[in-house]
């Protein structure tokens, strides 16, 4: 146990100032509109220097010796975080540093991440409201041969394929859990992509799998490289732990919401559930009967109405053209969302899939 008053002082002091930089980023990601970018900068400026400032006071104190490797990591994810704000904040920030910004944002939080046992203001944010009361019941002691936390397969970023895969810490191997697959968007990959749905996994108790495509983008064009990659992967998780193959969902951003239904719909498709979020229709599902397929196939298609690289009137297309073929389609088209990632969606997402992943009723 750290005693230091000088440095639990400044820890106490750099803590909520990361944390409270790390959830701005995490709105800013949310709202990232073309129109907005100015009053989203304008949000970020003040907590740049309240976050420098609490970082220039936590270095100023030597760390006792047992916290030494604590506090580095600390500031490495401190420093990280700075420099996603500080990325977005560039005059004249076009969209290559503003995905860099992002890519910060999610850098930052594998750093942290580790630390959540030490810190319980950590643990609590890396998960939902409804559990924060109840951390040690996410950090049992794992039963002998039972593995959880966060796993990589594959070379580091920027190599392209592998995939990153989160099994929560509660896991007990006893019970059979959904897996949620989650597709990244052109360009990005599993790494940064799982942490759009690590605190829910984290509370909710399901696996999470991020698979990175194995070029820039999935396979749309051209002989389909990743279905076998990603049929393979999911194969292996259920090899390596207890899955319940009747709640497997596919879901995915972007491109990786257009691959969802080429992938989620093809002929030896092993997921139960498609949940795209705003991509397009791919004409190939017209060709290889993948519309046939979609008779009776439970998706949840999310749009936003202000999406500016692909208007909310093609995903009114997709709507229609699901509904005709017989799909078990609910449709959420929601009027703030731009071409990004809504984070406050996953909860109605997961309730939709599986009602035993429902947040718990808060008494």
């Amino acid at each position: 146990m750290i005693r230091d008053p000088a440095f639990l002082e400044r820890l106490g002091k750099l803590g909520p100032a990361l944390l409270a930089s790390l959830e701005a980023l995490e709105v800013v990601r949310r709202h990232l509109h073309p129109p907005r970018l100015s009053t989203l900068r304008d949000s970020l400026e003040p907590l740049r220097a309240q976050l420098a400032g609490e970082r220039a006071g936590f270095a100023s104190v030597a760390p006792p010796a047992e916290a030494q490797a604590f506090a580095e990591r600390l500031l490495r994810s401190t420093d990280v975080t700075l420099a996603a704000i500080e990325r977005f904040l560039e005059p004249g920030a076009g969209p290559e540093q503003i995905l860099g910004a992002m890519h910060l944002h999610c850098e930052a939080q594998r750093l942290l991440y580790p630390l959540r046992t030490a810190l319980p203001p950590v643990s609590r944010f890396f998960v939902e409201e409804p559990f924060r009361d109840h951390l040690a019941d996410l950090e049992p002691e794992p039963p002998e041969g039972i593995r959880v936390g966060l796993f990589r397969a594959g070379d580091p970023p920027p190599a392209r394929g592998g995939f990153t895969l989160y099994v929560p810490e509660s896991y007990d191997g006893r019970t059979p859990r959904p897996l949620v697959v989650a597709l990244h968007g052109g360009s990005g990959d599993g790494n940064d992509f799982l942490w759009t749905w690590l605190a829910e996994a984290r509370g909710r108790r399901f696996l999470l799998l991020a698979p990175t495509s194995r070029g820039d983008t999935w396979s749309m064009m051209g002989p389909d490289v990743d279905a076998p990659a990603l049929r393979s992967m999911v194969d292996y998780v259920v090899s390596q732990w207890s899955v319940d193959s009747t709640r497997i969902l596919l879901t995915g951003l972007s491109d990786g919401a257009t691959y969802s239904l080429l992938a989620g719909l093809s002929e030896d498709s092993p997921f139960t559930a498609l949940a795209p979020v705003s991509g397009v229709f791919h004409p190939a599902n017209l060709q290889n009967g993948n519309l046939e397929r979609a008779r009776g196939k439970r998706i949840y298609l999310v749009h936003g109405t202000l999406d500016w690289l692909f208007p909310v009137q093609i995903a009114h297309g997709t709507r229609d053209a699901l509904l005709e073929a017989g799909a078990d389609l609910v449709f959420r088209e929601i009027p703030d969302l731009s071409h990004t990632y809504p984070r406050d969606e996953n909860d109605h997402i997961l309730t939709w899939f599986d009602h035993d992943l429902a947040l718990p009723t808060q008494t």
